[in-house]
C-alpha cells in the first residue's frame, strides 16, 4: 500500500546538475549513412538538447571520432551552444574505452549519465552499457540518434533497454529540466528553446503568445 503522496519528484527524474550529458559522433560522415531519422530532424532535436543543456549549466562531455581524418568536425548546432567546450576526439567506436573520456567524467563525478549521438547501436550502445556494467545509471535521448536503418536503430534502443538504459526523448529533456513554469529565472530560455527546436509544440508557444498575450504557467 502506498504512504501518504508529497508533491515531491521521483528519483528517477533527471535535473540540471544530478548528471553528466555525453554527446557523442554529430559528425558529416556519420550522419550521411543514417537513415532511421531525417538529417534535419537529427540535427534539431540535437540541437534542441545541447542548447538545454548549456541553458541549465549540465555538466557536458562533447566527443568525437576521426574528426580531422574521416569523419568531420561536430554539427555546429552543438558545439556553437559551449563556446569554449574542448572536443575529445577518439579512435575507438566505444567512447567508454577512449581514457580521456573516462577521466573527464571521473573528474566531473556525475553518477547519472545521458547519452545520445551516431550511430545507436555502436556508439550509443557501446558506451551506455559499459556504463551500466560499471554501476552507472544510464538514460538515452533516443530522437537525438540515428543509425544507417531504421531496424538497426530500434533493435539498439531495445538491447539499452532491456539492460536497464531508460528512453527519453530531446523534447522530454528539455521539460525535465524546467519541469514547473514558476521557475521563472530559466522560464523564457526553455520557452525560447522550445520556440526554436521544438516543432508543432513551440509553433503553439509563439501562437499564443502572439495571439492571446498568454504563457505556460499563466
Amino acid at each position: 500500500m502506498p504512504t501518504n503522496a508529497t508533491p515531491t519528484p521521483g528519483s528517477t527524474l533527471i535535473s540540471p546538475k544530478d548528471h553528466t550529458l555525453l554527446m557523442i559522433d554529430f559528425q558529416s560522415q556519420m550522419s550521411f549513412a543514417t537513415k532511421s531519422i531525417d538529417a534535419i530532424m537529427l540535427r534539431n532535436n540535437a540541437a534542441l538538447v545541447a542548447h538545454a543543456a548549456a541553458g541549465f549549466g549540465v555538466s557536458t562531455i562533447l566527443t568525437t571520432v576521426a574528426e580531422k581524418t574521416f569523419s568531420g568536425p561536430m554539427f555546429d548546432e552543438i558545439t556553437s551552444p559551449f563556446p569554449q567546450q574542448k572536443l575529445f576526439d577518439r579512435t575507438s567506436m566505444n567512447t567508454w574505452e577512449d581514457a580521456a573520456v573516462i577521466e573527464e567524467v571521473n573528474r566531473i563525478g556525475k553518477n547519472r549519465l545521458v547519452f545520445c549521438g551516431l550511430w545507436t547501436s555502436v556508439c550509443i550502445v557501446g558506451p551506455t552499457l559499459s556504463a551500466l556494467d560499471q554501476g552507472f545509471e544510464v538514460y538515452m535521448i533516443t530522437d537525438a540518434c540515428g543509425d544507417v536503418s531504421a531496424e538497426a536503430h530500434e533493435r539498439a534502443i531495445e538491447r539499452m533497454a532491456q539492460a536497464g538504459v531508460r528512453p527519453m526523448t530531446s523534447l522530454q529533456y528539455l521539460l525535465e529540466l524546467q519541469r514547473d513554469w514558476a521557475r521563472t529565472e530559466t522560464y523564457e530560455m526553455t520557452t525560447g528553446i522550445a520556440k526554436k527546436f521544438g516543432g508543432a509544440y513551440g509553433l503553439g508557444i509563439i501562437y499564443a503568445k502572439t495571439m492571446f498575450g498568454v504563457s505556460e504557467g499563466h
